[in-house]
């Protein structure tokens, strides 16, 4: 499936950044038996719904006659939003300083959940500052990292 999301990143890449955008992330999962293919934007200032549709005629287009996917999915393009998932070197690097949350696979001291401060991102162990401590987060234990609004 990295082969289908990265066929697709290089076909959104040009509509996104034509439509004044920055591509964050393209994701093809099955969610309840049916399969979605969701490229997710960014830009300064905040996405609007104009921006998205901006994005998704052209590309769904471009999907159509390149057919990178087999058999039917649902389309979407979204914004990556308040509290997007830190996936990629350069994510962690922009919200470096950051208020995030941490989910892990097996409890850590009876916790799957913590926020912290963003320190670092090095080799996929992530560091945060928890409470004024440092905690080290490794790539095998950490499920998910994504930005904590708060509101």
């Amino acid at each position: 499936m990295a082969k289908v999301t990265d066929a697709v990143a290089a076909l959104a890449l040009p509509v996104v950044e034509g439509a004044g955008c920055s591509l964050w992330d393209v994701e093809y999962v099955k969610e309840a038996g049916t399969w979605f293919l969701r490229v997710y934007i960014d830009k300064e200032g905040g996405v609007s719904i104009d921006d998205c549709e901006a994005v998704s005629r052209p590309l769904s287009d471009l999907l159509d006659e390149a057919d990178p996917i087999e058999g039917s999915y649902t389309f979407e393009v979204s914004s990556a939003g308040a509290d997007r998932v830190l996936k990629r070197p350069e994510h962690f690097a922009q919200f470096q300083g950051a208020e995030v949350e941490v989910r892990l696979y097996r409890p850590r001291e009876g916790r799957k959940e913590l926020v912290g401060i963003l320190k670092s991102c090095k080799d996929g162990a992530v560091t945060l500052e928890i409470n004024g401590e440092e905690a080290v987060f490794t790539r095998q234990e950490t499920a998910l990292v994504r930005l904590y609004p708060r509101f």
